[in-house]
């Protein structure tokens, strides 16, 4: 991977903290935190409204990238943020694969196994957040909106 851009640099770093954050609580140390529900959908619930950001700063970015050269950081931001929405949404039906409404909504009690996955699809949902929140910066720097 080429680490030139700085938000490759900030999506390295947070992905690793999301994992090193992960870890901090094996078993041994102390310390066990374990995964809840309300933790996994609270991290969706504040990713979800940026996709309408990411559909606006595709919209803004698709006419300059429709006519750029490949390799223009113009088309790799749109590129990206379309990354970031298909990755969300891809998120969410695994998600709802893997869990019933009573289990989402409702609070009802998991089984181990189904805990095992719940902390799975945690790392998965903070790797999601992350490549959002990458895209959308690295998309309102090409564009000036720092």
């Amino acid at each position: 991977m080429n680490f030139t851009h700085p938000w490759k640099s900030l999506l390295l770093l947070a992905l690793t903290s999301t994992f090193l954050m992960q870890c901090k609580d094996t078993p041994g140390n102390g310390q066990t935190e374990e995964v809840t529900m309300e933790s996994v959908m609270a991290v969706h619930d504040e990713v979800m409204p940026k996709m309408t950001d990411i559909s606006k700063l595709v919209a803004e970015l698709k006419p300059i990238a429709d006519t750029a050269a490949a390799g223009d950081p113009h088309r790799k931001a749109m590129e990206d943020l379309q990354a970031a929405h298909k990755s969300m949404m891809d998120w969410m039906k695994g998600f709802g694969d893997n869990f019933n409404y009573e289990e989402i909504n409702k609070g009802k009690a998991l089984t181990a196994e189904k805990q095992v996955i719940l902390e799975e699809e945690a790392l998965k949902v903070e790797a999601m957040r992350s490549q959002v929140e990458a895209s959308l910066a690295q998309a309102r720097e090409v564009l000036g909106k720092e």
